[in-house]
């Protein structure tokens, strides 16, 4: 019999007890050890069972147990004291409020949007990495203090559990999730009825919207939902699946994560009285949209015009991008975006935006298409990547934006990704280092006087948990694919405590590579079954349902697994969530990964590893290529300049083989005379000392608000003091810049080396030119000369800029100083020049000499 509509029943608490329901609703759970402590001593037996979910736990306790307790003068001082650590950590001033004490200019609120939010598996509302990236961004906020609202869509399947067919084929399974069993609280007004958002659809349709927050530590995290009786079922589904659907769907999703989520945080923020955030920082291209939304609302109030409401959103926006090629962004049709914008419908969704100006804010080379990523970037003062290479890969991918800039000049930067220490070192690392808080940005205190052999003790434990958990998970895998119990004796014996296990689980697109350990399947053979010193190997990961190829090497890698001779040797454990990942992470000896350079925008998982003393076996891309160093694990060399891809896979792969036999397995199996190997506690030592603060989400966010949410406070500010005029201004001097930069000239140029003779090395030159600068004042522009290396075909790199000074009408002058030996050029150029913005190459404007 099959119900109706599903619901939870939520515990009744004895009154004694009330602070345990409070704990169980804020997520500082997921990372709190003392909180976690207490709920396992609820009852342990029914802890384990649950998976560790809190709620769960209070929900299925017999309530004998529950009235014991609440008696039990012990444990209600236990409750009261982690109660009271909570309250504390809820109020106390942290590294944010000291950094306002100090008189830092910070913004009294941000707010973060993203389209997913991994905080913990008992919400699932994650993919991958993006989303387990934005739930420690949310973390570390908390931790450090910072005024963050978290702004995504609560999706009723979350994103998919992953089974295996007898054939090995990835099969999707997509069930469906009652908020009311979740960490979730209805937002409600003060009458106690839910709050609602209200978005205008085609058709003369209007989206219902519903808000849920879950408390995220210090951070709320508001989550829209779209299944509502109000809606029909079209739009009821919006909210329906994660990254599912066709074009017209995630167009849906990604307006309502943008215009809704905006709408919702206002109104979240008169409700509770929280300060409107002054920042606004996008996760992805996803809800990019919520810089039309903030342009409505400024031409309604205080009555901007068009451009004028662009300067002040863009002064108050960041743009983080984890793409690393064109093909992976977000793109939708023209015709589509019409749709729903369309401007001259009887309810419009955003009244007073014109239509064909939010078309040119997405407007790309295509003319029937609408980039999201160019939207935000054209909506964002200050726009990042997640890695230094990924930084280099983005100038060169969008420097078409900017055209007659060196790629270097591109503003965008770089904010390396972090990862939670408390959500992702071990437990048992922590007390045997005696490091309280992971995350302390410090390093881990207390490692000198751990010898090797209790560190050694220390890991060979953890991959022994990890081993244990594999065993009871592979038999579930089985017995999902179909096999009898009676058949599965084998599983109780797969890998070996005592063996190198090596790590790969991630998500499973083919530029990851997930298949490029089975090569040369007779050489990996040869290294899992050496008799002396084998190597065992875990793999998981998920691939996109769309994604054909993807789920293609996941068969591949289960059809090897599966062979009876080294299945003891090899796994894949299907459906990689967030609790498996924190055994792998801590558990394997090597963590493994192999993308196609430079494909990996970041590769965080690798992090976590770190932590946790996992030595890092990784091509030199995303987060490993600035952080490798030679001794913190191992680097794969890469095939660059061939462009044949199975020429290039095949070389790495024996590159990647000659590494794990010629260096990786010799440093593990060799051991001192009390079994330690002592070369490779070193290396674990030295990755546990110098990658443990690099590697923090502590870490990236205080480089968030140093470098873009504090800049971009004060760019809001200094646009919307006294009634928007800095806006005002803005516009004007963009008016006049359109209305004469096509006449700027640069007549004439001519260096002459002072002292005569020959230019040398750190010898000066002296540059003029005249300029006709088409009406425009002087003070309008920055005329600079450029000197530097100079290739064949007249490029300039490497160069040094100098601002020329006004000698007489039209005519400039400069000297500079030669940076370079050997071949060497220089130009002239004119840029634009306003106090209000953020560096010369923002508004992409720029006239070279002829």
């Amino acid at each position: 019999m099959r119900a109706v509509h599903r619901f939870t029943v939520r515990a009744h608490l004895p009154e004694p007890l009330r602070a345990l329901g409070t704990l169980a609703m804020n997520l500082r759970w997921t990372w709190h050890p003392p909180t976690q402590d207490l709920f396992a001593a609820v009852d342990p037996e029914v802890w384990s069972e649950v998976g560790g979910d809190p709620l769960r736990l209070l929900a299925e306790v017999p309530a004998e147990r529950l009235m014991q307790l609440a008696e039990d003068e012990d444990f209600l001082a236990r409750t009261r004291a982690v109660d009271d650590d909570l309250r504390r950590y809820l109020t106390m001033p942290r590294w944010y409020q000291q950094r306002l004490g100090e008189g830092a200019e910070l913004p009294a609120s941000i707010a973060y949007f993203s389209m997913e939010f991994g905080v913990h598996e008992v919400l699932p509302n994650y993919s991958g990495g993006l989303g387990v990236l934005a739930g420690d961004h949310l973390k570390a906020a908390s931790d450090l203090g910072v005024p963050m609202i978290g702004v995504g869509l609560l999706y009723r399947s979350g994103y998919f559990r992953q089974t295996l067919s007898e054939e090995g084929w990835q099969i999707e399974h997509y069930p469906v999730i009652d908020p009311g069993g979740l960490p979730l609280e209805l937002l409600r007004d003060e009458a106690g009825d839910p709050v609602l958002v209200r978005l205008a659809m085609p058709d003369d349709r209007t989206l219902h919207v519903r808000i849920w927050k879950a408390q995220v530590g210090r951070v709320p995290l508001l989550l829209l939902d779209t299944d509502l009786p109000e809606n029909d079922d079209e739009l009821r589904g919006t909210t329906d699946r994660l990254y599912g659907g066709d074009a017209e769907h995630r167009m849906r999703q990604e307006v309502l994560a943008g215009i809704g989520g905006m709408r919702a945080v206002r109104a979240y923020c008169r409700l509770t009285g929280t300060p409107q955030p002054e920042v606004f920082h996008t996760n992805e291209g996803h809800a990019g949209f919520l810089g039309l939304e903030r342009i409505r609302e400024l031409q309604e109030d205080p009555g901007l015009e068009f451009d004028q409401a662009v300067v002040a959103v863009r002064a108050g926006t960041v743009f983080t991008t984890h793409t690393p090629v064109p093909a992976g962004i977000d793109r939708f049709p023209v015709e589509l975006v019409r749709r729903y914008f369309q401007d001259d419908s009887a309810e419009p969704l955003l009244p007073g935006v014109p239509l064909d100006r939010v078309l040119e804010l997405g407007a790309e080379d295509n003319p029937v298409m609408f980039n999201m990523a160019h939207m935000g970037l054209r909506l964002a003062q200050r726009a990042n990547g997640v890695s230094e290479l990924h930084g280099k890969v983005l100038r060169k991918m969008f420097r078409h934006l900017w055209p007659g800039f060196g790629v270097e000049e591109v503003p965008i930067r770089s904010v390396t990704n972090g990862v939670h220490g408390p959500t992702w070192s071990a437990r048992e690392l922590g007390k045997l280092l005696g490091e309280s808080e992971m995350d302390s940005g410090a390093g881990l205190r207390g490692m000198q006087p751990v010898s090797d052999a209790l560190l050694w003790e220390l890991r060979c434990s953890l991959r022994k948990r990890l081993i244990e958990q594999i065993r009871r998970r592979l038999r579930r895998a089985w017995l999902e694919r179909g096999a009898s119990d009676l058949e599965l004796g084998w599983c109780d014996s797969v890998l070996d405590p005592e063996v190198l296990t090596i790590g790969f689980a991630r998500r499973v697109p083919t530029y990851k590579r997930a298949t490029l350990m089975l090569r040369d399947p007779e050489r990996l053979r040869s290294l899992l079954l050496d008799p002396q010193r084998p190597v065992q190997i875990v793999v998981a990961g998920k691939s996109h349902p769309a994604d054909e190829a993807g789920k293609a090497m996941i068969q591949r890698i289960v059809r090897f697994a599966d062979q009876a001779d080294v299945r003891h040797r090899i796994v894949f454990l299907p459906d990689y969530d967030m609790a498996l990942a924190r055994y792998l992470v801590s558990g394997c000896d090597v963590w493994l990964n192999n993308p196609v350079r430079p494909l990996e925008a970041c590769g965080t998982s690798g992090m976590k590893a770190a932590l946790n003393g996992v030595l890092n076996l990784s091509v030199r891309d995303g987060w490993w290529d600035e952080m490798y160093d030679g001794s913190n694990g191992w680097a794969i060399p890469t095939a660059d300049g061939v462009t044949d891809p199975n020429r290039r896979d095949d070389l790495e792969a024996a590159a990647l083989y000659e590494l794990i036999s010629e260096h990786v397995v010799p440093m593990f199996y060799e051991r001192d005379a009390d079994g330690v190997p002592g070369k490779w506690m070193s290396m674990v030592r030295h990755t546990l000392a110098t990658l443990g603060p690099r590697v923090q989400s502590s870490r990236m966010v205080r480089e968030y608000v140093d470098h873009h949410y504090a800049p971009a406070a004060r760019s809001v500010r200094a646009v919307a003091a006294d009634g928007y005029r800095g806006s005002k201004e803005m516009a004007e001097y963009l008016a006049k810049l359109r209305a004469a930069w096509d006449s700027v000239r640069i007549a004439s140029t001519e260096m002459t080396v002072l002292d005569g003779g020959t230019p040398l090395l750190g010898g000066q030159v002296e540059v003029s030119a005249e300029v006709d600068l088409a009406g425009l004042d002087p003070s309008d522009v920055d005329v600079e000369v450029v000197v530097g290396r100079v290739d064949d075909s007249a490029e300039l790199h490497d160069f040094v800029t100098e601002s020329m000074r006004q000698t007489g009408v039209g005519r400039w002058r400069a000297r500079v100083t030669l940076p370079h030996a050997g071949p060497a050029g220089y130009t002239v150029r004119v840029l634009p020049k306003h106090p209000l913005l953020s560096g010369p190459a923002e508004l992409g404007k720029v006239v070279l000499a002829g």
